[in-house]
């Protein structure tokens, strides 16, 4: 895991700036490189994970006289070594860089399908002058890039861009627009005006000559119905894909939540290795109010006696929140509506002080596993047609309108959001009907929710909070192979009876596994209770801070927020600290 940096001039000097802002990113070696021939600076920073950090440094120079620097893991990668070392592949260093190196010069763009990874990477060919840039199927490792005078800037980070888009300090009103409707910004363009992100599953090929993108290719995951559901089958794809997961050689650990993704993780991490490192979150001072924000500590508390883990509790107080504030708006770089992200900076902060490089954790189970009441409302026609004046999902903009209304209550950031339509088309610019399947469409916006809803909520928290304290985190659900399984069974199989009957085919599975009290538990969300904490007299601190920052109207002239106290006026005070953060202005 690491960092990746470049620019089509030669500018070591910035790429080096760059670099240092990142250098959270790879501990274990960095290195610079020009193209003596042309105008392009690449670099790279690493964490090394598989072998020798002198084994895997960067930029590096592939068999065919290419150039590749990659952010990442190939979880297949003993599985396709051992496929292509009949076709010429020599592994000499054990590193899957070198095989991700042979197997683009060996294949092109078709090794992308191939390799099941987290990764960002970039391809650079100076016969052809190309330059491929590239972003997993699941959109777990990110990479941005701008069009700029030089050409082409990229990289693993927003930080180190900024001083090269100029007006990029000005919001993007589409972004704004999109969070504004949805909570989140999962569209190709990023706050930062003139900045933009390559999509999950995406692969863009620059020409560097004529400075312009000369082709695009994607790689979607897509429901089907061509798999029945099999329990003993379901657990044996779960453990290969936490087999998978867990190559390498640094000490792992498990984000365990109390819910039924990360148990399942942890119980098959447990099968495999005889040892699981575990870290739940608890809340002090504890609050029960109109739910128990300490029940899934209790839970994995339960799973980890069971199992005999190595179980740590990560206390979690007003006065720790605020502490680590700052932080977490820094190093996500960009807002998002989450009023637990001080907590999700804080707690890996507290991994990585324990000896902790590499983390896994269960995202994407819900999406995949029908783990969200919604998906079960979608079934009742007088809902959707309450959302969308339609009492059946019949084409892809249906899905695209039901998603802009996931949230109850739209936020409130901008006075001028662009218009619904506006919006819309640009989504679909962005998540085409490739992933809409008539004979499924629940399964279709729960596709649409894997490349939308889980990079930008999900995956994005963690690969900045993870490596802004050098910590590779990984999703073994979110393995293309796992992907792929699950939505090749149809909707209706995995839906429960109810709304609150979540996830039946993992309880199947499951059951007599894990403890009841997680198959019986229902859907909690992983969070503190900010509202509390803001409405009582828990912390003085807490609130004075957050009195002053809702009152500060100097950058804050466009945001609107409630009167009311609680965690609803959070994306205002988080839009507020980030504007003021990054200098930022509309």
């Amino acid at each position: 895991m690491c960092g990746i940096y470049g620019i089509t001039s030669k500018d070591p000097d910035y790429i080096s700036r760059f670099m240092y802002k990142c250098r959270h990113r790879g501990p274990d070696g960095e290195q610079v490189w020009e193209d003596p021939n042309n105008n392009i600076t690449l670099a790279h920073n690493l964490l090394s994970i598989m072998s020798d950090p002198k084994l895997s440094l960067q930029p590096w120079k592939t068999p065919g006289g290419n150039v590749l620097i990659y952010n990442g893991e190939i979880f297949n990668y003993y599985q396709l070594k051992d496929k292509y070392k009949s076709q010429g592949f020599v592994d000499t260093t054990g590193t899957d860089t070198e095989l991700l190196a042979w197997g683009l010069d060996s294949h092109g763009l078709s090794f992308v399908e191939e390799i099941d990874s987290m990764h960002g990477f970039a391809y650079y060919k100076p016969k052809s002058q190309e330059i491929w840039l590239s972003r997993d199927h699941a959109g777990i490792k990110p990479l941005f890039y701008a069009e700029i005078k030089e050409g082409l800037v990229f990289g693993s980070e927003l930080k180190g861009m900024i001083e090269k888009v100029p007006g990029c300090n000005k919001i993007d009103i589409m972004s704004v627009s999109f969070m504004q409707k949805t909570g989140i910004n999962a569209l190709r363009n990023t706050f930062f005006s003139g900045i933009k992100k390559l999509l999950p599953g995406e692969t863009i090929i620059w020409d560097i000559a004529n400075k312009k993108t000369k082709n695009t290719h994607r790689q979607y995951i897509k429901c089907s119905n061509t798999r029945k559901f099999n329990p003993e089958e379901f657990r044996q794809e779960a453990k290969k894909t936490v087999e998978m997961c867990s190559i390498g050689q640094r000490k792992i650990g498990v984000f365990l939540s109390g819910g039924l993704d990360s148990s399942l993780v942890a119980y098959e991490l447990k099968q495999i290795h005889g040892e699981v490192n575990s870290f739940t979150n608890k809340m002090y001072p504890s609050v029960q109010a109109d739910e128990d924000y300490n029940e899934d500590a209790k839970c994995a508390e339960i799973l980890a006696k069971q199992n005999n883990f190595n179980h740590t509790e990560v206390p979690i107080t007003p006065e720790i929140f605020i502490d680590s504030w700052d932080d977490s708006i820094y190093y996500m770089e960009q807002p998002i509506y989450n009023p637990s992200m001080s907590m999700y900076c804080y707690t890996n902060k507290f991994i990585a002080d324990r000896g902790i490089v590499v983390t896994m954790a269960g995202d994407m189970g819900d999406e995949i596993l029908t783990g969200y009441p919604k998906y079960w409302k979608m079934k009742n026609p007088e809902w959707l047609e309450k959302q969308i004046g339609k009492t059946r999902l019949e084409s892809w903009d249906d899905i695209l309108r039901l998603w802009l209304k996931r949230i109850k209550r739209p936020l409130r950031l901008t006075e001028s959001p662009l218009d619904d339509n506006i919006v819309i088309e640009e989504f679909k610019k962005c998540f085409s009907d490739e992933l809409w399947n008539p004979d499924d469409p629940i399964g279709s916006y729960m596709s649409l929710d894997c490349v939308a809803q889980v990079p930008e909520e999900m995956f994005n928290r963690n690969d900045k909070y993870g490596m802004a304290y050098s910590m590779e985190g990984r999703f073994p659900l979110a393995t293309k192979s796992f992907m792929k399984y699950c939505m090749s069974m149809h909707t209706n199989i995995k839906l429960g009876s109810d709304k609150n009957n979540t996830k039946i085919l993992t309880k199947q599975a499951y059951n007599g596994l894990l403890p009841n009290e997680i198959i019986n538990k229902g859907k909690t969300g992983w969070t503190v209770p900010i509202g509390h904490w803001l409405t009582t007299n828990v912390n003085q601190r807490l609130k004075k801070v957050y009195t002053e920052a809702m009152q500060d109207k100097s950058k804050l002239d466009m945001i609107k927020a409630s009167q009311k106290a609680g965690k609803a006026l959070v994306p205002a005070w988080i839009v507020n600290d980030w504007i003021k953060k990054y200098e930022m202005h509309f």
